[in-house]
């Protein structure tokens, strides 16, 4: 079993998209494409690996419907992409999702994740046999 990303479904994810956007750059550098290993890996079932609203392990996903969390320098802290980009980056980043959040503009694009149990950002599950 291998524990992985879909790196293209995690650049979708509202905080990479939309305030992060220098993670997916990033993660390309550090983790190959999910074919890639899917081939290398082969014959493999890709499941995808849904995160909890409540999730709290701290990685990058974890707190999806708590975007607040991310607000926190010690949540960010637990979290490498975030540890590894620019500081500037990240102080400008941050500074956004504040400004959303305090505006309202946050919940009026992703207020819906709040009905949400679970969210698929791409994290996915290898299982070779």
């Amino acid at each position: 079993m291998v524990v992985t990303v879909d790196l293209a479904e995690l650049g979708g994810f509202w905080l990479t998209a939309n305030y992060f956007p220098e993670i997916a750059k990033l993660d390309h550098t550090r983790c190959p494409p999910l074919a890639d290993i899917a081939h290398a890996l082969r014959p493999c079932r890709v499941l995808p690996i849904p995160i909890p609203h409540d999730c709290t392990d701290g990685f990058l996903a974890a707190y999806w419907r708590r975007p607040e969390a991310y607000l926190d320098p010690a949540v960010r802290a637990g979290i490498s992409s975030l540890v590894l980009l620019d500081r500037a980056v990240v102080t400008r980043g941050v500074a956004r999702l504040r400004s959303d959040l305090d505006s309202g503009v946050w919940h009026e694009r992703f207020g819906h994740l709040d009905r949400a149990d679970a969210l698929d950002v791409g994290y996915r599950l290898l299982i070779t046999t």
